[in-house]
């Protein structure tokens, strides 16, 4: 594990397989840890020749927090984005795609295959539509293009994501309850949920870092960036959409649109899966990520 300064801040980032090889950039989402990429599914990827690099956004890990700035109002921040305002944010997803080229840059990777999962799925389509010389390829799993008309998340579900959660270290056993009970209801009904690889890897995230003002201040990154379909439309690397049929905090209809936006996407939708990348699912992505990669040839 190490870190590299890039856009101004400190990006804590791992790698897999040989330097040689292309570079697959694997981008986290909301809240989330590089960990959340599992090291067995790097090493897949990685045996295929690739060169695999997982990092920690802003904000998450081990990368660069921002405390200063206090979890924003979101009423405040949708307010200005209808009325067409900046909303007063330290940074948007925008600054999230410069990041990733950053790191790219402080690593010597002129190109590389993106693979984004839910926000990072937005911040790989950003890169890709900003930055297509640095892209060859983009998959992107269990996201959205910010369409303010798409389905909004299951009403429960959005309460389960915004209600804040106990302490770790003042109440570990109600804050893994809260913890576990949404991880469980927003994996899909078709694979099974191994309660005990998730509260280890929930208490390995805890450990690392912990940052819920961190998780707010991303929340308003993707509200201050809004509708990013025109930006999309952009999108010339050959692009892999990948969508559970079972995700209820991002609706597949937002899968389905993120596809219909980017010319010559093909799109996957898993029936079974959720807002998860469960271990029986990772050879079935993986291949999926080597196909669209193989594209770009």
């Amino acid at each position: 594990m190490t870190s590299v300064i890039a856009n101004g801040i400190s990006i804590d980032y791992d790698s897999f397989g040989s330097n040689d090889g292309e570079a697959i950039l694997l981008i986290s989402g909301l809240g989330t840890q590089r960990i959340r990429w599992s090291i067995s599914f790097c090493e897949d990827l990685a045996a295929r020749g690739y060169r695999i690099i997982r990092f920690d956004n802003r904000d998450a890990g081990l990368s660069t927090h921002f405390p200063d700035f206090p979890a924003p109002d979101f009423s405040a921040v949708a307010a200005a984005v209808a009325q067409g305002r900046r909303p007063d944010v330290p940074y948007t997803l925008r600054d999230m795609a410069a990041d990733a080229v950053g790191l790219m840059d402080g690593l010597s990777i002129g190109r590389a295959h993106l693979v984004g999962r839910s926000m990072g799925g937005m911040v790989a389509q950003l890169v890709a539509s900003e930055y297509p010389r640095r892209v060859m390829s983009l998959t992107s799993i269990m996201s959205s293009t910010g369409n303010p008309a798409l389905p909004s998340a299951a009403p429960d579900v959005m309460a389960m994501l915004t209600r804040p959660a106990p302490h770790p270290v003042g109440d570990e056993a109600g804050f893994l309850a809260h913890s576990l009970g949404f991880a469980r209801r927003i994996a899909g009904s078709g694979y099974p949920f191994d309660e005990e690889a998730h509260r280890a890897l929930i208490l390995e995230e805890t450990k690392r870092a912990y940052d819920p003002s961190g998780f707010g201040r991303q929340i308003a990154a993707i509200a201050a960036t809004g509708d990013n379909r025109s930006r999309l439309a952009k999108i010339t690397a050959p692009t892999l959409v990948v969508h559970g049929a079972d995700d209820p905090l991002v609706a597949p209809a937002a899968g389905m649109d993120t596809a219909s936006c980017i010319h010559g996407a093909d799109l996957m939708v898993i029936d079974g899966m959720g807002h998860d990348l469960p271990p029986h699912l990772y050879k079935r992505v993986s291949d999926a990520i080597i196909a669209n990669a193989l594209r770009a040839a």
